[in-house]
């Protein structure tokens, strides 16, 4: 089984061929950081052209790559949300196309669902398991019980991981995108203990019940730092410190959420599987830091940890044909006029848990 993953949620224009037993065929990403660098974030009508004006070179491109005429896939999978809603429809359009014209299966993916299914085309790894997502746009903890079957445990109350990254980045003047930039600038702090010292920040949520995020205060903290360092261009030394402090604080804002839900997976969902997993996915699982952080905390507990290849923890093609694939085997295919959708969450009954409080995590 082949199928064709059409990616167009954001500001990467990705196509992939993948098949069922977990090759990847074709994955081509093409970035528009050049075209966004000068906005210092994603413009929603420059990336749905730049989506426009390319998709089709790249799906052209992934088939000859997987040596492959696009009669000769068993389907087409696109994302269709969430996520900036005229780039995910250049893409559905397009993928709904190529079903229709060759007859093939056509498969609506959920672009979280995408993240949350990569390490099981890397690692193969079972259901049950434990899952922070963790990207530009979404910050969550839920159980992926199966296809389709999700429960959230706790979300961000403000804003995205990766959101505070690129913000907070944008703040010590560090190009765009952030958070990779970021990350450089924390390894070159010369003494990591001392700026930790230097620059105090927040840990929100600190000990608290429940599984729920906080970011915004600690990107305030990071504003007042800043503030307060010398007039005129920052220092070099400044910025990788303030990093450095940022990262370590991102670290132990992780380690404290996910220690609780590690303890409610444990008890809930320890009977059900022989190996109990944390696993992350999204763009800022790429983070050094912030993976070996897990791993240290998975380890405490005696649980796998799991983290895709950098190269698939961001948005592209092979995970959007993976999920395909795994939603293909369970006769779970759309028809052609399933509409596009903005907001998408993975698990239906989320907002309803949330009120009633079933989601605590810590007791």
């Amino acid at each position: 089984m082949k199928i064709l993953g059409i990616e167009t949620s954001c500001d990467e224009t990705a196509a992939s061929v993948v098949d069922d037993d977990g090759a990847i065929l074709s994955n081509l990403v093409l970035s528009q950081l050049d075209e966004h660098r000068a906005f210092g974030g994603v413009v929603p009508e420059i990336a749905a052209r730049a989506h426009l004006t390319h998709l089709h070179t790249l799906i052209k491109a992934a088939l000859e790559d997987a040596n492959l005429e696009a009669y000769e896939l068993d389907g087409v999978a696109a994302t269709c949300g969430p996520g900036l809603i005229g780039g995910v429809m250049v893409g559905m359009m397009a993928g709904k196309a190529i079903a229709a014209a060759h007859d093939l299966p056509f498969i609506a993916v959920n672009h979280l669902e995408a993240h949350a299914l990569t390490p099981r085309l890397t690692d193969k790894v079972a259901f049950p398991y434990l899952l922070l997502l963790v990207s530009g746009g979404h910050t969550q903890i839920l159980v992926a019980e199966d296809i389709g079957q999700y429960k959230l445990w706790g979300t961000t109350i403000d804003d995205a991981l990766g959101e505070c990254f690129d913000k907070s980045a944008k703040l010590m003047g560090l190009p765009y995108p952030g958070g990779p930039e970021l990350e450089r600038a924390a390894a070159q702090c010369a003494d990591p203990a001392a700026a930790i010292k230097r620059f105090p920040l927040p840990v929100p949520l600190k000990g608290r019940a429940g599984c729920d995020f906080s970011f915004s205060g600690l990107k305030t903290a990071v504003r007042t730092h800043v503030d307060k360092l010398p007039k005129g261009a920052l220092r070099r030394e400044d910025v990788n410190a303030l990093a450095c402090a940022f990262e370590h604080t991102v670290c132990a804002i992780l380690n404290d959420r996910c220690e609780g839900a590690i303890t409610r997976f444990l008890d809930t969902y320890g009977n059900k599987t022989n190996t109990p997993t944390l696993v992350i996915s999204g763009g800022v699982a790429a983070n050094g830091a912030v993976r070996n952080t897990l791993k240290t905390l998975t380890n405490r507990h005696e649980m796998s940890f799991i983290a895709p290849p950098a190269a698939l923890c961001s948005d592209n093609g092979a995970m959007i044909a993976w999920a395909g694939i795994e939603r293909l085997k369970k006769g779970m295919t759309d028809t052609l006029d399933i509409a596009a959708k903005p907001r998408w969450p993975l698990d239906q009954d989320s907002e309803l848990n949330r009120k009633s409080k079933s989601s605590s995590c810590k007791k």
